[in-house]
C-alpha cells in the first residue's frame, strides 16, 4: 500500500502535505472532515485510509491511527448510484473487474450484491494482514437517519455532504468498538457545496474532538 503516497518520483508523499496532515489527525481526533475544491484527491484520501484499516497493510511511513485487527466500517454517498459509481469504484474498481481498485485484489473474500441499483455492491469481505475478516458495508444518505442504525463501527467513511443528523446518528455507531478504548472513527470527504451548512458549522465553527 507504500505505492500511492511513495518517498520518491511524481506522486511523492511530499507533494502532498495536506492529506499526510489528514492522515495524521486520525491519531488524536476521531472525527476528521477533508474540506477542499474538486479534484483535490478527497476521495482518493478517504478510500486510500478506509483500506489500510481493513486490510491492516499500513505502510512504514503511516502516523495516522492504527487498529490492530479486523474492523467492521461503512462507506456511504448521497444516493446508491453515487456510492456505485464514486465509493465503490473507488474501492473495488468497476463492476466488471471488483479487485482493480483500491482494495487489493489478493484481500477480497467475497462480494455481496445489493438491491439498490444495478451492479451496485451491499458488502465487502476483506481478508486482514494479521488474521481474520474485515468487513465493508455500502450506504446511501437517501433513507435518511434509519440506514445508520445497527450496530458498533470501527470506522465509517462519508463522502460527499450527510445531513448533520445522518452524521449523528452514524456517530453512535462509533462510540464503543471492539478491541479498542477510543472509539472509532469518522472520515468525511467533500466539496462544500451547500455552502456553511449545520454539519460544515459542526467542525469549524465549535470544534469538534
Amino acid at each position: 500500500m507504500d505505492g500511492l503516497f511513495p518517498a520518491t518520483g511524481p506522486l511523492r508523499r511530499e507533494l502532498y502535505t495536506k492529506h499526510l496532515e489528514f492522515f495524521r489527525a486520525g491519531r488524536e481526533h476521531r472525527e476528521r472532515l477533508f474540506m477542499a475544491g474538486n479534484r483535490r484527491g478527497k476521495t482518493v484520501a478517504g478510500a486510500y485510509e478506509l483500506t489500510l484499516h481493513l486490510t491492516g497493510l499500513y505502510p512504514d511511513w503511516w502516523e495516522g491511527r492504527r487498529f490492530d485487527g479486523p474492523i467492521d466500517a461503512w462507506a456511504a454517498g448521497e444516493t446508491s448510484r453515487t456510492v456505485r459509481d464514486i465509493v465503490q469504484h473507488e474501492l473495488l474498481g468497476p463492476s466488471h473487474a471488483h479487485g482493480t481498485g483500491m482494495i487489493p485484489a489478493h484481500t477480497i473474500l467475497r462480494v455481496t450484491s445489493s438491491r439498490g441499483a444495478a451492479d451496485a455492491v451491499d458488502s465487502v469481505y476483506v481478508k486482514h494482514v494479521r488474521g481474520g475478516v474485515s468487513s465493508l458495508g455500502f450506504k446511501s444518505y437517501k433513507e435518511g437517519c434509519k440506514n445508520f442504525q445497527g450496530t458498533s463501527k470501527h470506522v465509517i467513511w462519508f463522502d460527499e455532504e450527510p445531513s448533520l443528523e445522518v452524521y449523528t446518528e452514524a456517530l453512535m455507531r462509533t462510540m464503543k468498538v471492539p478491541g479498542t478504548d477510543e472509539g472509532g472513527l469518522m472520515i468525511v470527504t467533500f466539496t462544500p457545496i451547500q455552502g456553511y451548512t449545520d454539519l460544515v458549522e459542526s467542525f469549524l465553527g465549535a470544534g469538534h474532538e
